[in-house]
């Protein structure tokens, strides 16, 4: 079966970026004192930054090793004013994450520009973010032909995992180890192998097991109990509530009408309260919570549902991985990165 790989890239090279940092610049406590060692970041002979490149390329090769992918596609995000600001309004939506610091900015730039250079389907455009884009290419060509994975950091994927998709989620290699001691994820375990290191493989069980709910509610869940990092309010107080309300009602709509039934009766309210207690063992009741934050909840929902329709001109033939090699020596050697050359062989 052919494999169609997505990554995040703005996941990815963040990552990469901050995983090869010098200590003097990781632990600096100032944007001022980080500035004053950035020299000491990894860098060619002439002053250009290399060390989110060489690490997110060292990632590449590695992801390619293992999966031997079919078909790839890496998106990233380009600004944070995308429909969730400007459309929906949202102002504090991402706002309290801070500004890429220079370097990283310059490598973001380049990796673009490197990865359309050898022939990669890069995505990304004002208006949308990379999930936006993974979303939208999972709704297109997902099927049971085709064995489509999904690598990022960021959790708000779960909402992609289906009997299709697996989401590989980066994370430290102790936490992966541990994860798949948890669920019994061992070599040789009902077909099971060892993805790369660093790597956890979530699947819809793996999700419920860890989010309360299944992967079609995850968007659900997320607009009654928000997102501090990404600045989704979601709904206060409600937080141990969420995944029980979910998984009894399936959709805010449903849990709305539940509410909208009691017609603001007292007693209705206190017997839905009742029953939320009694068989969804929900302690302190989250009615009143619900009701007064509602156009919040649903807004919640819009910032957090991942667009999927994105109008997408490509058929999957495009993004077929065909390595132009001779663009990538060159890249390299710009790069500096003889190692990298000597490991694909790229010299004879």
């Amino acid at each position: 079966m052919k494999k169609f790989l997505i990554i995040d890239g703005s996941s990815m090279l963040s990552t990469s970026y901050y995983g090869n940092l010098p200590k003097s610049v990781l632990f600096a406590k100032t944007d001022e004192e980080k500035e004053k060692h950035y020299k000491e970041i990894l860098q060619t002979s002439k002053g250009e930054y290399t060390n989110a490149l060489f690490t997110m390329l060292r990632a590449l090769i590695s992801l390619h090793k293992k999966l031997n992918p079919d078909y790839v596609a890496i998106a990233f995000d380009v600004s944070r004013d995308t429909f969730r600001r400007t459309i929906l309004g949202a102002d504090s939506y991402k706002a309290n994450r801070k500004e890429a610091p220079q370097p990283l900015k310059e490598q973001f730039i380049a990796m673009e520009e490197l990865l359309q250079k050898i022939g990669c389907q890069v995505l990304m455009d004002k208006d949308y973010e990379a999930d936006d884009f993974a979303a939208s290419l999972v709704k297109k060509f997902e099927s049971p032909d085709l064995e489509t994975y999904i690598i990022t950091k960021d959790h708000d994927y779960f909402q992609l995992v289906s009997d299709y998709t697996r989401l590989w989620r980066v994370t430290d290699k102790d936490k992966a180890r541990d994860m798949q001691q948890r669920y019994g994820l061992f070599a040789g375990k009902d077909g099971y192998e060892p993805i790369p290191a660093g790597i956890f493989e979530y699947t819809a069980d793996i999700v419920y097991a860890e989010e309360g709910v299944y992967p079609e509610n995850i968007v659900t869940l997320l607009s009654i109990t928000g997102d501090s990092g990404d600045g989704i309010p979601g709904c206060k107080g409600v937080s141990s509530a969420a995944a029980p309300l979910v998984n009894e009602y399936g959709s805010l709509d449903a849990i709305y009408q539940a509410i909208e039934d009691c017609e603001g009766n007292k007693k209705k309210e206190k017997a839905l309260s009742d029953f939320w207690k009694n068989s969804l063992g929900i302690g302190r009741s989250p009615l009143n919570a619900l009701k007064e934050n509602k156009e919040t909840v649903y807004l919640s929902y819009q910032l957090a549902k991942m667009k999927d329709d994105i109008p997408l001109t490509q058929s999957l033939e495009d993004f077929a991985l065909h390595i132009d090699k001779a663009a990538l020596r060159e890249i390299l050697l710009h790069y500096e990165m003889n190692s990298l050359i000597t490991e694909l062989k790229l010299n004879e």
